[in-house]
């Protein structure tokens, strides 16, 4: 994802512009939910960067996705496969590969859940220079969205209450967007990022039954993050960002889910949007340090070390517990 406040960002699909309105002292009705496991979290962050990075196309990536299929496959997930060849920055052609698991394919009421499985193919926002052209690790930045899609898939079925279907998208290529340190067009810059979801989303915009609402993880795992309200998140799915932050309040975790705006970002939630499914992206935002995404966005310390199962724990609860509501 980039931080720049694009074109892409600033459209919604027609009718998911409504904000929800502020309901100060209105609660929710919070249905019994399992507890999510963070270390089980965990657990799931080091396998995948046992692999080594994901980077799209590479050994590495063939390797975790069989391996993400068959971990939601042993949830009870039905998985499907979307592949198609995408344009990288500097013109390479590559296969990209989306993998949706569902729980409960016959539920016809559904929700969403999606992350980006890939890995940032450089360092490029590494102090140390010489990393810059090195493949990222990616626990956070990867990794930990998917772990949390898993853990909870996990939780779904082994308690076996919930109504309604869900499904499980993770996205190939969101972190092919153009290096710091390539001399391109930035016009080009806008199109380079979030390859996955931008084939994932023309071929939704044909279906005719969708999720009722999507949530987007992107890096939630790492120490000292907050997650503020992205702006394209409250135009374009204001409800699902409200019952997201009212929830996090109400069991606990209103620290990690602060009531303050948190810019403008490019990334999945955008073209799930377009899809027509409104989407809340669940992004950090560090007011201090060398990026608003935290200290290890985009460099080589973004290992399992640097991830916090305080954090994974805050955003998996409470969107378990989201999950739960829409009972």
């Amino acid at each position: 994802m980039t931080l720049a406040v694009l074109a892409a960002a600033l459209s919604c699909c027609g009718g998911h512009r409504q904000q929800a309105a502020e309901r100060a002292g209105d609660t929710l009705a919070m249905t019994p939910c399992p507890r999510f496991e963070a270390d089980s979290a965990l657990d799931c962050i080091k396998a995948q960067c046992a692999f080594g990075p994901r980077v799209t196309g590479s050994a590495a990536s063939k390797a975790c996705g069989d391996w993400i299929v068959a971990e939601f496959t042993r949830r009870g997930c039905t998985v499907e496969e979307q592949q198609g060849e995408v344009t990288a920055w500097n013109g390479t052609k590559l296969t990209a590969r989306n993998i949706t698991a569902r729980y409960r394919p016959e539920a016809k009421r559904r929700l969403m859940l999606c992350a980006h499985w890939d890995s940032r193919p450089w360092a490029d926002n590494d102090d140390d220079e010489t990393k810059h052209r090195t493949p990222v690790t990616a626990a956070n930045d990867g990794a930990s969205g998917v772990a949390v899609m898993l853990e909870i898939a996990r939780l779904l079925q082994e308690d076996g209450k919930l109504g309604c279907g869900v499904d499980f998208v993770c996205f190939d290529a969101e972190d092919m967007g153009t290096p710091q340190w390539a001399d391109d067009d930035p016009e080009r810059e806008t199109s380079t990022w979030c390859l996955g979801s931008q084939m994932w989303s023309e071929r939704m915009k044909g279906q005719k039954e969708k999720p009722v609402f999507a949530v987007l993880f992107d890096m939630v795992g790492g120490y000292g993050a907050t997650f503020s309200k992205e702006s394209t998140s409250v135009r374009c799915a204001g409800d699902v960002v409200d019952k997201i932050w009212r929830t996090a309040g109400q069991i606990g975790y209103g620290h990690f889910f602060p009531a303050r705006d948190g810019g403008s970002v490019e990334d999945d939630h955008v073209y799930v949007n377009r899809a027509g499914i409104p989407c809340a992206d669940i992004i950090p935002y560090h007011e201090y340090g060398p990026s608003v995404f935290g200290p290890t966005w985009h460099t080589a310390g973004d290992t399992p070390e640097r991830i916090s199962t305080q954090v994974l724990e805050a955003v998996g609860q409470t969107v378990l517990q989201v999950l739960y509501n829409e009972q």
